[in-house]
C-alpha cells in the first residue's frame, strides 16, 4: 500500500497563466458535463422521430445518463484514491468525449441508450474531481474564488442546457448536442494533463469493496430508474415501480450498514459524522429539491399551458443565470469575510420571496412579468451554493475533498431527481383536483356557463364546440392554480431550511487548508 496522503509534503499552488488555464479547462469540462443533464430534454421528440421510436421511449436518452451518473458520483473519491485524481479526471473526461461521439453516431435507440449509459458513467466522477483539482492547486487565499467559479458552472449550466439544445436541434440536427462535447472535452484533457500530470495526488491502493459496490449499483440504479419512470407508470399502482422501490430500500439499507462497518468502504459515509458536512449537505439537498422543482414545473407550465415554444420557455427561464454569473466571483473573493450562515439565510429568503411571487401569477401573465422574478432569483444562487460548499468542506483534509464532493453531488443529484418526480406528479394531481372543483360549477344550471355557451354559439358552431372551448379555459386555469400550489410548497420549504443552516458550527475557515495534495 502506498504512503498515506498525510505523509506527502504539500506541493506549492499554481499561479499566473497556468492557474488561469487550469481554471478555464476544468470549468469548461464541468460545464460540459452538467450541461448534458438537461441539453437532451428539448430534443427528445426529434431523437425519437429520427430513430423511429415513441417519445416515451425517447426519454431513455435522459434516464440512462442520469442513472449511470448517479451510481458513479458517490464513488468518485474512491476512484481518485485508487488511480490518482488527475489520471481519473482525464480518463473520465476522455470516456465522456468518446461516448458523446458514439451517441451522436447512434442509428438506433439501443445504441443511443448504451452510449448515454457509458457517457453518464464517465461523467460521474468529473464534477467531484474537478472541484478537488481546483482547490488542491489554488493558493489558499484564492480558494474561495475557485469554489465560486466551480459553483457558477455547476449551477448555470443546467439553465442554458435547454436553450442550447433547442438551438442546435432546430438549426442543425440532434447529434450536434453530443458532438459539441468533443472539442471542448479534448481541450480540457490536454490542458489538465499537461499542467497536472506531475502533480498527481497520492495513490492509496486498498482492497475493492465488492459487496458495497454491488449494493450501491443495484440500490441507486433501482432508485434512479424508479424516479425517472414512476410518473409515467402511475407510481405504486405499477408492479414494476413497487418492485424497484423494495429492491432500492433493501439494498441501500444494507449498503449503509455495510459501509459503516467495512474497513475500506467504497463510499466514505463517516463524513456524515462531521457536523458541518451533515448540515451543509442537508441544507443543499433540500434547497435543491425546492429550486429544481421550480425549474422543472415552470417551463412545463409555460409550454403545455401558456403555449410557449421550447425556445421561448428557455428564454423565460434563462434570466436566473445573469445575476448568478455576476455575483459568484464577488461571493468567492470575500467568502472569508462573510458570515456564511447569514448569506445562505439571505439566499433562502430570496428563493422564498420569488417563489411566492411566482405563485401569484395568473394564466395571462406577460413574458415581461414572468422574467423579473427569475432575474431576481439569480442573486440567491451564488449566496446559496457557494457558502454551503464552503460549509460542508470546512475542516476536511485535501485528500477528503474528492469523497466529500462526490457524496455531496450524489445527494444533490438524488434530491433533484426526487424533486422532478414529486413536483411533476403534484402539479398533475393538483391540476386534476382544481379542474374537478372548477367544473362543478359548469353545468346547465349555471347561469354564467349557459351565458358563455350562448355567446360562443352566437359566433357560429354547435354547443358542443362551445363547451369544448370552455373546458380548455378551465384546464388552463386549473393547471395554473396547480403550478401556484407547487410554488407555495417550495416557498414553505425554503423558509423551513433557514433554521437548519444555523446548526452549522463556525469557524468555516479555508477549504482544505493544505496548499497541495
Amino acid at each position: 500500500m502506498a504512503a498515506s496522503p498525510e505523509q506527502r509534503p504539500p506541493l506549492p499552488p499554481l499561479h499566473g497563466a497556468p492557474l488561469a488555464l487550469l481554471t478555464v479547462a476544468i470549468a469548461f469540462a464541468t460545464f460540459m458535463e452538467v450541461l448534458d443533464i438537461t441539453i437532451v430534454n428539448v430534443s427528445v421528440p426529434h431523437i425519437a422521430g429520427s430513430l423511429g421510436v415513441s417519445p416515451q421511449e425517447g426519454t431513455w436518452a435522459i434516464s440512462s445518463y442520469s442513472l449511470a451518473s448517479a451510481i458513479m458520483q458517490p464513488i468518485s473519491g474512491w476512484i481518485g484514491r485508487q488511480f490518482g485524481e488527475v489520471r481519473a479526471f482525464c480518463v473520465s473526461a476522455l470516456l465522456f468525449v468518446i461516448c458523446s461521439t458514439l451517441c451522436g453516431m447512434a442509428t438506433s435507440m439501443p445504441m443511443l441508450v448504451v452510449g448515454r449509459l457509458l457517457q453518464g458513467a464517465g461523467s460521474g466522477p468529473m464534477v467531484a474531481l474537478s472541484l478537488s483539482l481546483l482547490l488542491n492547486n489554488y493558493p489558499i487565499d484564492k480558494k474561495g474564488l475557485a469554489l465560486a467559479l466551480w459553483a457558477m458552472t455547476v449551477v448555470v449550466a443546467p439553465i442554458f442546457g435547454p436553450i442550447l439544445g433547442g438551438y442546435l436541434t432546430d438549426n442543425y440536427s440532434w447529434p450536434w448536442i453530443f458532438y459539441i462535447n468533443v472539442p471542448v472535452g479534448l481541450l480540457a484533457i490536454v490542458i489538465t494533463w499537461t499542467l497536472l500530470h506531475k502533480r498527481e495526488s497520492v495513490i492509496v491502493k486498498t482492497p475493492v469493496d465488492t459487496v458495497g459496490l454491488v449494493l450501491l449499483v443495484i440500490g441507486v440504479g433501482c432508485l434512479q430508474f424508479m424516479l425517472d419512470n414512476g410518473n409515467d407508470k402511475d407510481w405504486f399502482s405499477s408492479q414494476l415501480i413497487v418492485v424497484l422501490a423494495i429492491i432500492a430500500v433493501v439494498c441501500l439499507t444494507f449498503f449503509i450498514a455495510w459501509e459503516l462497518m467495512e474497513e475500506h468502504p467504497v463510499v466514505d459515509l463517516s463524513l456524515f459524522r462531521k457536523r458541518n458536512f451533515l448540515v451543509g449537505v442537508a441544507a443543499m439537498s433540500f434547497g435543491m429539491f425546492g429550486f429544481f422543482g421550480i425549474n422543472v414545473v415552470y417551463p412545463l407550465w409555460l409550454q403545455t399551458v401558456l403555449g410557449y415554444t421550447a425556445s421561448w420557455a428557455g428564454l423565460a427561464t434563462a434570466p436566473v443565470g445573469i445575476l448568478a454569473f455576476l455575483v459568484s466571483p464577488i461571493i468567492g473573493r470575500n467568502i472569508q469575510k462573510l458570515e456564511l450562515r447569514s448569506v445562505v439565510t439571505f439566499a433562502f429568503i430570496v428563493f422564498a420571496v420569488t417563489s411566492y411571487w411566482f405563485a401569484s401569477f395568473p394564466d395571462n401573465a406577460s413574458f415581461e412579468q414572468l422574467i423579473w422574478p427569475r432575474f431576481i432569483m439569480g442573486i440567491g444562487i451564488p449566496c446559496f451554493f457557494i457558502p454551503l460548499n464552503q460549509v460542508f468542506l470546512s475542516g476536511l483534509e485535501p485528500h477528503q475533498i474528492g469523497s466529500a464532493s462526490g457524496l455531496a453531488n450524489f445527494c444533490r443529484t438524488i434530491a433533484a431527481s426526487i424533486s422532478t418526480a414529486v413536483s411533476v406528479t403534484l402539479w398533475q394531481h393538483r391540476g386534476e383536483y382544481h379542474h374537478a372543483v372548477l367544473a362543478e360549477h359548469l353545468d346547465g344550471a349555471s347561469a354564467a356557463a349557459t351565458s358563455a355557451v350562448q355567446g360562443l354559439s352566437a359566433l357560429g358552431g354547435p354547443a358542443e364546440r362551445a363547451w369544448s372551448i370552455i373546458d380548455s379555459i378551465v384546464t388552463r386555469q386549473a393547471f395554473t392554480l396547480a403550478v401556484n400550489d407547487v410554488f407555495l410548497l417550495c416557498t414553505a420549504l425554503f423558509l423551513a431550511m433557514i433554521p437548519v443552516v444555523w446548526f452549522a458550527k463556525p469557524p468555516f475557515g479555508n477549504v482544505a487548508a493544505g496548499a497541495g495534495h
